[in-house]
């Protein structure tokens, strides 16, 4: 048994180094586990394999059983906790007044540059106050994006992030200053936000977006901006935007460059799998902590997204719907792609 421990020790350990998902990790202990099972039932007994191993299945099948109802007990707990705090963040959110109603004198004369815009005039400013928009990350790309939906005048603005505060974030995450280090990002951006407008609604979700609370928190909001750093959370947003019809807008950004594209499936564009359908390779897409990035470049992309956002909120102008917009920082270049769904498509495919 002890040699058995030390092979899937230093599978563990190997995959750490190497950086190897905890579920393929997982995968290859089972085989493991799976393959000491064969032995000990396919060769005699007495057999030098077998003793080396133990002699018995007795053992390994109590092992695996222990193991097995400790990962239920595990999947139990995470989907009841999931349920609990759905139910925290619908109570919060039952608690916050919304913003609606005419504009005081204060509004008008914030919002006069908008109101005089042909393509935005009053009525468009009254979607913004009346509309909901969630942010996903308050990080670069959020702060950016959330302190001009806010400057904006969108009515209510969520941000869910399950971060604090770093020296390191504020080389580029405008929302966040000095003095709030260590300080949750979802309530330091609530406190950026409203330094710049009181008058709208900050709902802020200092939790990790997991698959068990995005739909019925994406349920509760008109749009939803991505501004996560991994692939795997692009995933599970992209998801939950097509589960429940909701317009995506998304930015990406590494080193010198940046992308950006709204993904509505329900509007006519592609979602994220039409275009990425697989995570990239290990080492294609490193975060901005291994690769890094340039301080001013989440700016644009950022304040792109909240472009888009107040586009898509008044109706003016024309979306980033079938388009994927580049920017080469180091060589000042834009570039707009033309994107399109793709029918087999596993996400959004069956829309």
């Amino acid at each position: 048994m002890m040699l058995v421990l030390f092979l899937g020790g230093a599978i563990w350990g190997l995959g750490v180094m190497l950086k190897t998902p905890v579920q393929a990790r997982l995968y290859m202990l089972a085989l493991l586990y799976v393959a000491v099972l064969f032995v000990q039932f396919a060769l005699p007994d007495g057999h030098g394999l077998r003793l080396a191993l133990g002699g018995s299945p007795g053992q390994w099948l109590v092992l695996g059983g222990l193991v097995g109802a400790v990962l239920v007990y595990r999947e139990v707990l995470s989907r009841v906790k999931g349920r609990a705090v759905a139910a925290e963040a619908a109570r919060e959110e039952a608690e916050v007044p919304v913003q609606t109603g005419p504009f005081s004198a204060v509004e008008l004369e914030r919002y006069a540059r908008h109101i005089v815009l042909r393509e935005v005039g009053g009525l468009g400013q009254k979607r913004l106050k009346d509309a909901k928009v969630l942010v996903v990350g308050a990080g670069g790309l959020g702060s950016p994006a959330l302190l001009y939906l806010g400057a904006a005048g969108v009515g209510t603005i969520g941000v869910i992030d399950d971060d604090t505060v770093s020296l390191s974030n504020l080389q580029r995450q405008i929302v966040h200053t000095d003095d709030r280090s260590g300080t949750p990002k979802v309530f330091s951006a609530q406190i950026g936000i409203n330094a710049v407008n009181p008058h709208v609604t900050v709902r802020p979700y200092d939790r990790r977006l997991t698959r068990e609370i995005a739909e019925d928190l994406f349920a509760d909001y008109d749009l939803i901006l991505d501004g996560s750093d991994s692939f795997a959370t692009r995933q599970m947003v992209n998801a939950a935007a097509v589960a429940t019809g909701k317009p995506l807008i998304a930015g990406a950004i590494t080193q010198w460059e940046g992308q950006l594209t709204i993904y509505d499936p329900a509007g006519g564009a592609p979602c994220l799998s039409c275009i990425f359908p697989e995570a990239p390779a290990h080492g294609l897409a490193p975060s901005c902590a291994e690769a890094g990035v340039i301080g001013a470049l989440p700016g644009i992309v950022g304040a792109a997204m909240a472009m888009e956002a107040i586009k898509e909120i008044t109706g003016a102008g024309t979306p980033l719907r079938g388009a994927l917009l580049t920017w080469d920082g180091l060589d000042a270049d834009a570039r707009r792609v033309t994107i399109r769904r793709r029918a087999d498509c596993k996400v959004c495919g069956d829309i």
